[in-house]
């Protein structure tokens, strides 16, 4: 049997885009800013650059160390401009046609796009676009967006992609290569990340701080919700052609897909994820003799549990890096031992101990199954599970692969009936009003404006959700949450 995403009980990343515009290695650094950003995506990656007339592409299934480190890749990518694209599919196949950086020749010239995030409305829009003749190269809602520039009567390139904008609904951070211009683009509500740097001149764009921090880039400024800037050798210019709304965010930077040094609306992530834990520990103490994290996720919220508890942080369970996502299990009995390629119990440490683990999240309850198990195995005398943040109970449609409203643990069971089920003496998460105050919201949340697009836990969907119509469940979650933002 091959493993894959099926099996897996993470909230996957989403994609990382990069961008440069102007500086003559364009392409060696974005690689480097592409390597940063791996976290966000691996299955995929690509480059394209101009020199101004023409443009050169390189798209790969794999890592970005893997095939954009050679010599002979990079030669093959002239210019002074570029962008970049790592992937974790969330529509579309893993195959090479669905590989971004996508490109075509428009009529206004070379048009090369990188997305990061979803479209709710990418499946209507298709259907829409195919009636009326358009032909798809790819499977990806990111070619939407090529099609609607494509098709749009205005003359300029910048009016074509606006017009495309007020199309599409859902998440989205661009970065758009022509042969002028480099130009970014964040959603209405700023569900996905950009943030604009600069190294020795040069403007850069890209989904996290780190991956400036990697070039030695400095950063500027976050593009703001519903913002497009434009980048030129004449400079920045920037546009708000959206009606003004209130910036949310996405709350999963801050719980598990932002890299622990990165800074997201101002906020150190690694910093963030302490608070969680602090927050954690306030409300749902327990007697015990060591705080475990669940590596890598549960370290930064396990080291807050342990400071505000006063009980020792110990790493009681290391993690394997070096295990890949499709590893071939030929075998039921060697299957069932597949955890153990990623974490195993450190028996001195956990041996009749009262052991508290921390984790950032639970999704189908699989893995946090085989993790108990494997604590009470190596001795421990109780096994308590601490979790960073509120149960997850609804899915996403913004960017994030996340099972199905059935196959969500919290969705469909009790907080008692989850403890029996994964076997632990007991279990807690982290409120909705603790995530808020971690995030430095004294009051918790604020029911009537939230700040950040928390769904997945509250089932506010913050968009209209189009193409989960045929879903009765979903559609009148969101058209409550339409009520809600109409009423303020």
């Amino acid at each position: 049997m091959i493993y894959t995403r099926s099996d897996d009980d993470r909230m996957r990343e989403e994609c990382g885009v990069f961008g440069i515009f102007g500086h003559p290695d364009a392409a060696a650094i974005t690689a480097l800013g592409l390597h940063a950003l791996q976290h966000r995506g691996q299955e995929a990656a690509g480059i394209v650059t101009c020199d101004s007339r023409r443009f050169f592409a390189e798209r790969r299934l794999g890592l970005v160390g893997d095939n954009f480190t050679k010599p002979e890749v990079l030669k093959q990518l002239s210019g002074t401009s570029a962008i970049g694209h790592v992937r974790y599919s969330t529509t579309g196949d893993t195959v090479l046609r669905n590989v971004q950086p996508l490109f075509a020749d428009l009529a206004g010239g070379g048009f090369a796009v990188s997305h990061n995030g979803n479209l709710t409305n990418a499946r209507t829009l298709r259907d829409q676009l195919v009636q009326e003749g358009s032909i798809f190269q790819s499977t990806s809602d990111t070619e939407v967006i090529m099609q609607l520039v494509a098709l749009s009567k205005r003359e300029r390139t910048l009016s074509r992609l606006i017009d495309a904008l007020f199309q599409i609904e859902g998440a989205f951070a661009l970065t758009i290569l022509t042969n002028k211009k480099l130009i970014g683009v964040r959603d209405p509500l700023g569900i996905r990340p950009l943030v604009l740097g600069e190294l020795n001149g040069h403007y850069i764009l890209c989904s996290e701080t780190c991956a400036l921090d990697i070039i030695g880039a400095n950063f500027i400024r976050e593009i703001e919700n519903g913002e497009i800037v434009v980048i030129t050798e004449d400079g920045l210019q920037s546009i708000k052609p959206f009606p003004h709304r209130p910036p949310r965010p996405c709350i999963f930077e801050y719980i598990y897909f932002a890299r622990p040094d990165s800074n997201v609306g101002g906020i150190n992530v690694y910093e963030c994820r302490k608070k969680f834990g602090k927050e954690l520990a306030k409300e749902s103490f327990v007697e015990a003799d060591i705080v475990v994290p669940v590596p890598d996720s549960g370290v930064p919220s396990a080291v807050g549990f342990a400071e505000i508890s006063q009980i020792p942080f110990e790493l009681g369970i290391i993690r394997n890096h070096y295990v890949g996502r499709t590893f071939i299990e030929p075998q039921q009995e060697i299957r069932a031992l597949s955890v153990k390629l990623k974490h195993n119990a450190n028996r001195s440490l956990v041996e009749n101990k009262r052991v508290i683990l921390v984790d950032d999240s639970i999704v189908r309850g699989t893995t946090a199954i085989k993790i108990v198990q494997m604590i009470r195995d190596a001795g421990a005398s109780e096994v308590h599970m601490r979790i960073g943040a509120p149960p997850i109970t609804h899915p996403d449609f913004y960017g994030i692969d996340t099972p199905s409203h059935q196959q969500l643990l919290a969705a469909n069971h009790s907080l008692e009936d989850m403890q029996k089920h994964i076997g632990a003496d007991s279990l807690e998460f982290l409120s909705i009003d603790g995530l808020y105050r971690a995030m430095g919201h004294k009051q918790g949340r604020d029911n009537n404006s939230p700040s950040y697009t928390d769904h997945c836990f509250t089932g506010d969907y913050p968009t209209l959700l189009k193409d989960q119509r045929n879903d009765k469940n979903i559609r009148q979650l969101s058209l409550l949450s339409e009520k809600s933002r109409k009423n303020n």
